[in-house]
């Protein structure tokens, strides 16, 4: 049976892009916290992950309608097809939008004072591809916001550990969305659009292991300087060990090997977030 066009348009369906998206905040919020962190919290970061991804699947597509129409994996979406018009996305952003600042009032004057401060390069993220070879690094600091926002919902303001976590979360980012963007790099070389899968191209591997290694050291400097625990080090060891794996395992010719590898770092996530709350005890 087909999904609503609705679903597909904020990518619903495929619930990777949220668990992406949020654990850089549960992240945050646990290596900020005293203790276990809060539920509340974490599930007010939830709410938000699903509805602000749902926004930014929905203006990426308005902007990318016309390419997406060119790309074999993404033609089929409601907007490049025509199933939806721009007038009914428009509507469907709003609403989210509105939900998204329901759930940022929540958590205080500064979390919806650094959640504003994300829309900007939100919207102008899906037009970085057609001017820069690097759109994956202005994916990597938009998308990885909340890594700033959790701590600000714990402290009310940003410090060092939270800004170390911010670009281990860019570093990551950069990683995986590379080995991402090797499944269109066909489509995008043909019709012109860049990225760093076309830019990198043989060099992919040694380049992004070196991104890997960033995210590393700057998760167990974030841990270091909050007195972290073993348990946090241990668990950062797993992830090395993870980033290891797709890089041995990853065949950057073949698209399916590609969403495999991107999809695994969904586990990678869990162990840091594992790492930060066992790290206090």
């Amino acid at each position: 049976m087909r999904l609503s066009p609705y679903i597909r348009l904020m990518r619903l369906h495929q619930p990777v892009g949220i668990w992406l998206l949020l654990w850089p905040c549960w992240w945050s919020i646990a290596l900020a916290s005293p203790g276990f962190p809060s539920f509340y919290l974490l599930t007010q970061f939830a709410f938000g992950a699903v509805l602000m991804r749902s926004a930014g699947c929905i203006i990426n597509d308005i902007a990318d309608r016309k390419i997406d129409r060119q790309v074999e994996r993404t033609r089929e979406r409601p907007l490049a097809s025509g199933e939806l018009k721009i007038w009914q996305a428009l509507v469907l952003l709003f609403i989210l939008l509105l939900l998204a600042f329901g759930v940022a009032i929540q958590l205080g004057v500064m979390v919806v004072l650094w959640s504003t401060f994300a829309l900007v390069p939100i919207v102008n993220y899906p037009f970085m591809k057609r001017i820069s070879w690097w759109p994956q690094l202005f994916l990597g600091l938009t998308f990885n916001w909340g890594a700033l926002v959790g701590w600000v919902a714990v402290r009310d303001n940003v410090e060092l550990p939270a800004i170390l976590l911010y670009i281990a979360c860019v570093f990551w980012t950069l990683g995986y969305d590379t080995i991402y963007a090797h499944q269109d790099k066909k489509d995008d070389e043909r019709i012109g659009v860049k990225s760093t899968a076309l830019r990198l191209r043989d060099n992919t591997r040694p380049v992004v292991a070196g991104f890997y290694l960033g995210t590393t050291i700057a998760l167990a400097l974030a841990g270091w300087i909050t007195e972290s625990g073993i348990g946090l080090f241990s668990m950062i060891i797993l992830v090395q060990m993870h980033f290891g794996w797709q890089l041995c395992e990853v065949d950057l010719d073949d698209p399916a090997s590609c969403r495999r590898i991107f999809v695994s770092n969904i586990y990678m996530g869990a162990l840091v977030f594992i790492g930060c709350i066992v790290g206090h005890y």
